[in-house]
């Protein structure tokens, strides 16, 4: 630390009034905050056994600034993080909720010895480990839970998600963020919308007077289709956070494009095709299953295919395009014949338009010179 802050906290330290060692404590935390200061090891363990022997004598006030000003830092003593996070909720709400140096043995001891209020907050962090959430589901509280599962960065097993499905048939608040939730496997989302639709099927016969067969049919067919449409939702929610996880590891790699379409893995490859374009997914795939070649020869120049990579995607993609265009003998020779005049320049320059108006693909056709 600069000589001046060093006088100043000699200075304080001196102060032995309750209001001295607020001012104490409030001076390390500013000084700790600080995210481009550097300290060494010494200047660390100095402060943080300051604050460890004050931290339970100075004012809640004080201990929650502290809190607040230390949730976000990664500088901060570990020590004092977790007196912190053990404090009363008004002073440990920030630490549990945004803290990353709490490990998981710290949080799950909290879980276990503190109030049902710590573990609300906890069931708020942005990631959440497996044994954590376990930790969270064993007091069995049902507002803890209902804010673990609408928590989408909660990494629950599937074994815990299976107990919660069995207690949603009686816990009704459980039922709608379990369906939410993407990693439902398709077993469990069968089993949750049985026991949705048997619970609608009581309340209705309770209290109108209808036909049971005709009930019970209309509620299978309901119950199929909402499941086949979560199912298909939540193949396209992973696929999409898989296309992301390669696109930020650098490894969405061209022949890693061409094996996902070979092997049919079509969500998954409209995906990397979003990723690679810069369209959003919807946009993407309405410019690749345009109904001639044009929309998916701009999709390859601007994703940098070459015309033998290019050449292997249009054929594969011909087997699942929407309109049939594979019986068209003459969509590949005239997709060629546009490649080999297309430049990646003018690829970026349609999409870029394209994504202000999809419709901008009809104009070009009347003017082929424009993207030759």
């Amino acid at each position: 630390m600069i000589a001046t802050d060093v006088s100043k906290l000699i200075d304080l330290a001196r102060n032995r009034t309750p209001e001295g060692r607020n001012a104490l404590v409030g001076a390390i935390g500013d000084l700790i905050d600080e995210t481009d200061r550097q300290f060494s090891a010494q200047e660390l363990a100095l402060m943080n056994d300051i604050l460890k022997k004050l931290i339970n004598d100075v004012a809640k006030p004080i201990r929650k600034s502290l809190a607040e000003k230390l949730a976000y830092t990664k500088s901060a003593p570990v020590e004092v993080i977790e007196l912190l996070a053990n404090d009363e909720i008004d002073v440990a709400a920030a630490i549990l909720q945004h803290s990353e140096l709490l490990s998981d043995v710290a949080l799950i001891e909290i879980i276990r010895k503190r109030t049902r209020s710590h573990r609300l907050a906890i069931a708020m962090r942005k990631h959440i480990s497996n044994g954590v959430c376990d930790a969270l589901v064993a007091p069995k509280e049902p507002d803890v839970i209902k804010r673990l599962l609408e928590n989408h960065g909660a990494e629950i097993s599937q074994a815990t998600l299976g107990y919660l499905v069995e207690q949603s048939a009686t816990v009704d608040e459980f039922q709608e963020p379990l369906l939410r939730r993407q990693d439902l496997s398709a077993d469990l989302a069968k089993r949750m919308y049985v026991h949705v639709s048997a619970a609608l099927r009581d309340f209705i016969l309770a209290h109108y007077d209808v036909d049971r067969t005709e009930l019970d049919a209309s509620l299978a067919q309901a119950t199929t289709e909402a499941l086949e449409k979560a199912t298909a939702e939540n193949h396209v929610d992973a696929a999409q956070a898989l296309a992301d996880q390669l696109a930020q590891r650098q490894e969405l790699t061209h022949d890693l494009v061409v094996q996902t379409l070979r092997r049919g893995e079509v969500p998954l490859f409209e995906a990397m095709m979003s990723q690679l374009t810069t369209l959003p997914q919807d946009l993407a795939c309405r410019l690749m299953y345009e109904e001639e070649a044009d929309g998916f020869v701009i999709a390859a120049r601007v994703s940098g295919f070459d015309r033998s990579t290019f050449t292997t995607l249009f054929l594969l993609l011909q087997r699942i395009h929407p309109r049939g265009v594979a019986d068209d003998p003459q969509q590949l020779r005239r997709g060629l014949e546009l490649f080999d005049r297309l430049r990646p320049e003018t690829a970026r320059k349609v999409i870029a338009r394209y994504m202000i108006n999809p419709d901008f693909l009809r104009a070009l056709r009347q003017r082929p010179r424009a993207v030759s």
